[in-house]
C-alpha cells in the first residue's frame, strides 16, 4: 500500500516527503484540506519547515490527497497512538528493539512476547513498525521489569532476531 500511495506522488520528491511525514506522524488532513492530529491543526509552515520544503508543497500535497478518493479515505482516517517508548526513562520502564531479518515472517509478535510471557515478564506496550512504511522496521516492546540474561539470550535465539537492543 505505501508503494501505491508514494507512486501518486513519483513526480514530486518534496510531495513524497510529505506523505512520509504525514504516515510516520499519523497526522491526517481534514476536509478543510489542513493537516491535523485529532483536532489540532498542525501548521503547514512548521510541516515544511520539519522536512526543509516551501509551505507550498505541503499546500499541494493536501490538495491531491483530497481530490484523491482512495487517498483521502487514507488520510482522513489515520490517527496516532501515544508510545511509552520517549517516556522509558522517566518511568523507570524497559524498552527491547528487535530487528528481524525478514519483518514479512509470520510469528515474530508472537515469538518474542511468548518468550517474555514465559519468563513472567508483563508488557505495557507493544509497537510493530509496517515492513510497507519503513525500511528497516522494528519491533518495540516496553516493559516495566528490567531482562536478564536469560530472557535476552532467549530472544536471542529466535530464528527471526537479527539485532536487539535495550533501553
Amino acid at each position: 500500500m505505501f508503494d501505491e500511495i508514494m507512486e501518486k506522488f513519483e513526480g514530486s520528491p518534496s510531495q513524497q516527503a510529505v506523505i512520509r511525514l504525514l504516515l510516520e506522524r499519523g497526522f491526517s488532513v481534514n476536509d478543510d484540506g489542513r493537516v491535523v492530529s485529532g483536532g489540532i491543526e498542525i501548521p503547514n509552515t512548521g510541516i515544511a519547515r520539519e522536512i526543509g520544503v516551501d509551505r507550498r508543497v505541503v499546500d499541494s500535497t493536501t490538495d491531491v490527497i483530497l481530490e484523491d478518493p482512495e487517498l483521502r479515505r487514507i488520510f482522513q482516517n489515520i490517527s496516532q497512538v501515544p508510545s511509552l517508548m520517549d517516556l522509558a526513562p522517566v518511568l523507570d520502564l524497559t524498552v527491547l528493539t528487535i530487528t528481524p531479518d525478514n519483518a514479512d515472517q509470520k510469528g515474530i509478535v508472537a515469538g518474542v512476547t511468548g518468550t517474555l510471557a514465559d519468563h513472567d515478564i508483563s508488557i505495557r506496550q507493544t509497537i510493530s513498525e509496517d515492513p510497507e512504511f519503513t525500511d528497516e522496521p522494528q519491533l518495540y516492546l516496553i516493559t516495566d521489569q528490567e531482562l536478564s540474561g536469560e530472557v535476552f539470550t532467549a530472544i536471542r535465539e529466535l530464528e527471526f532476531v537479527r539485532k536487539m537492543e535495550i533501553q
